[in-house]
């Protein structure tokens, strides 16, 4: 006698929920306890839902948690229950459509605000915005969910975790070529990062990029931004990435374009160049009137 396959399991548990669904409408449904059925039918959705994970049909997995999730929402009003099996829908859906799993997403995150669960809000944010940053590759979206964590975060008092989403913020806006509004968050966080013993270390890194996002702009602004920076952080001005600047500054200010790429090569030899870095390096180096090649 063959067993059943965990995807007809599944599919059965589907029929069965549907059943409930239907017999809690209606008259005889509102006599005879409508909401114990909506609870029953939102539990067979959910076994269903699980079923399909084990046979890894992420979609339909993904539309039962779904069909969960809006019994538990509409019918029964337990909002709760209700975000966590949108939140369950989109992980399914991540696997096979990355456009729902964005819906879900939203859905569980607006459940998430509503209740004051600011921090699980940020979470599923940062979620949908590394969707739109690698499945459906859209970073204006992918930098509005982080700053919609960012602040989230911030509201929290987890200042950590909203640094770590500005900065998505930052990379993703000097990409985009909004250099004011990289720079305004990199010297935001630098500054944040010379009050803390721990993160200390870090504003360099912060400094360096928020420099260079002034150079793509003004040399004559990035030249009283670096003077600023090491005026504000000691250790800055004897680290590599302020001897740097001051290469590319002198550099950009002569025009030559030979020194420009001999002082990113030192470095580069030392401290790999990331592909941000290089990006930026490459915008620099070509609007002084030169052919964008760092080899």
């Amino acid at each position: 006698m063959s067993t059943m396959s965990n995807e007809d399991k599944g599919v059965a548990l589907i029929l069965e929920a549907e059943k409930k669904v239907k017999s809690s409408q209606g008259f005889f449904g509102g006599l005879f306890g409508s909401a114990s059925k909506l609870e029953d039918a939102a539990d067979l959705y959910v076994r269903a839902a699980n079923m399909f994970k084990m046979a890894k049909n992420w979609s339909a997995a993904g539309t039962a948690f779904l069909d969960a999730a809006k019994i538990q929402l509409l019918n029964l009003q337990n909002k709760h229950e209700a975000a966590q099996h949108y939140v369950d829908a989109a992980t399914c859906f991540r696997k096979s459509d990355a456009e729902e799993a964005v819906r879900c997403y939203e859905s569980a995150t607006d459940i998430f605000t509503d209740m004051g669960r600011f921090t699980m809000a940020a979470k599923h944010h940062i979620n949908i915005a590394e969707i739109y940053e690698s499945n459906v590759v859209d970073l204006e979206k992918a930098i509005y969910h982080y700053e919609q964590a960012a602040d989230y975060y911030r509201g929290e008092e987890s200042t950590s975790s909203s640094n770590k989403c500005a900065l998505k913020v930052a990379m993703y806006s000097a990409q985009m070529e909004n250099y004011p509004k990289a720079i305004e968050i990199y010297e935001q966080v630098a500054a944040n990062a010379i009050e803390s013993s721990i993160l200390k270390y870090s504003a360099k890194e912060y400094f360096f990029k928020g420099a260079l996002c002034h150079m793509c702009v003004d040399v004559l602004e990035a030249q009283r931004a670096v003077e600023k920076y090491c005026d504000m952080h000691a250790a800055f001005q004897d680290s590599r990435e302020c001897k740097l600047l001051k290469s590319l500054l002198e550099a950009e200010e002569e025009q030559n374009v030979e020194a420009f790429t001999e002082a990113v090569q030192e470095y580069d030899s030392i401290s790999r160049l990331d592909q941000w870095l290089t990006t930026i390096l490459l915008r620099i180096k070509k609007s002084m009137n030169e052919e964008p090649d760092l080899t």
